[in-house]
C-alpha cells in the first residue's frame, strides 16, 4: 500500500498539482486537508476521472478533509464519533484493504494564550479517546494528516526561537505525544532518525528558499504496520510548483 498526505490549502486552487501528482505517483490513497470548499462545490468528478473513489466533508473557506482511494472504502466515518459531529470537517476515517486510515486536520491554535490553543490541546485528548474506542493498537491502522505539531527540535528551524509557537510549544508537543502513545509510530522518524526534513514553509520572507520550515505533516502507523513500512519520504516538488500550497506531500509505502 502506498499512502500520501497533503494539506492542499484549497483543493480547487491546487487541483492541477494534485492531479499531476496522482498521475505520476499512483498512490493507493491520498489524504487531503484544508480543502476549503463546501461539499457541493468539491471537484469530485476530476478526481474520479483520475481513477479514485473520493470521500470528503468540507466548508467554505476553512478546514475540510478528503480521502482518495483506488479501492472502494469498506467503511467511512466522519468526525470524532458516530453520528452528527461538527468536527467532521477535521477528521475522516476510511477503511481500505482492512486498514483504517484516519485523516486529520488538527486545529492550529492561533496563540498559546487563546481559547483556540486550549481547544487544540483538548482536541488531542479527544482523538486519544477516539483511538481507544474505534481502533486496536495490535491491528494495522494509520493516523495521518496536518497534525500541526513539530514533535522535536529537529522538526523546526531555529527551535530555540519557536518555544512559544502553538505548533512547537511544549504543551502541544506533549499532547500530541500522549495521543500517539496510544499505539502509533512516526514512520518517517523511524526510518530517518537524524534527517532534517520539513513539510511546511511559510509564503513569506523566502521561507522555502531559505529552508525555514516545519515538519508538521505526518504519517503514523500502529506497530504491526510500522514494521512493514519500507519507505517514507517528503516530495518537495509540489512546493516548487506554480501557485503551490505552503505544505508539501508526505508519502509512505507498506509491504
Amino acid at each position: 500500500m502506498k499512502i500520501a498526505t497533503y494539506n492542499v490549502n484549497s483543493i480547487r486552487r491546487r487541483l492541477p498539482i494534485v492531479l499531476a501528482w496522482l498521475h505520476e505517483h499512483q498512490p493507493d490513497m491520498l489524504c487531503l486537508q484544508e480543502t476549503k470548499v463546501s461539499d457541493e462545490e468539491f471537484p469530485v468528478d476530476a478526481l474520479r476521472n483520475a481513477g479514485y473513489h473520493v470521500t470528503f466533508r468540507g466548508m467554505k473557506a476553512y478546514n475540510g478533509v478528503a480521502t482518495l482511494s483506488r479501492e472502494i472504502p469498506e467503511r467511512i466515518m466522519h468526525g470524532l464519533h458516530e453520528g452528527p459531529d461538527n468536527e467532521d470537517v477535521r477528521i475522516l476515517q476510511t477503511r481500505v484493504q482492512g486498514v483504517p486510515v484516519v485523516n486529520t486536520y488538527v486545529p492550529q491554535g492561533y496563540k498559546i494564550t487563546s481559547d483556540k490553543y486550549a481547544f487544540k490541546l483538548q482536541w488531542f485528548r479527544r482523538i486519544r479517546e477516539y483511538f481507544e474506542k474505534y481502533l486496536d493498537p495490535n491491528e494495522p491502522a494509520i493516523w495521518t494528516g496536518d497534525l500541526n505539531v513539530a514533535p522535536e527540535a529537529i522538526d523546526v528551524y531555529h527551535p530555540d526561537r519557536r518555544v512559544k509557537d502553538v505548533d512547537f510549544h511544549i504543551d502541544a508537543r506533549n499532547a500530541f505525544k500522549d495521543a500517539a502513545s496510544w499505539g502509533f509510530i512516526d514512520v518517517f522518524r523511524k526510518l530517518h532518525p537524524d534527517r532534517v526534513q520539513y513539510t511546511y514553509w511559510d509564503y513569506f520572507r523566502n521561507a522555502f528558499e531559505n529552508n525555514w520550515g516545519w515538519r508538521i505533516d505526518h504519517i503514523l502507523a500502529t506497530a504491526p504496520l510500522a514494521a512493514r513500512c519500507t519507505v517514507c519520504d517528503v516530495d518537495i516538488v509540489p512546493r516548487k510548483s506554480a501557485d503551490p500550497s505552503d505544505h508539501t506531500i508526505v508519502w509512505a509505502e507498506f509491504a
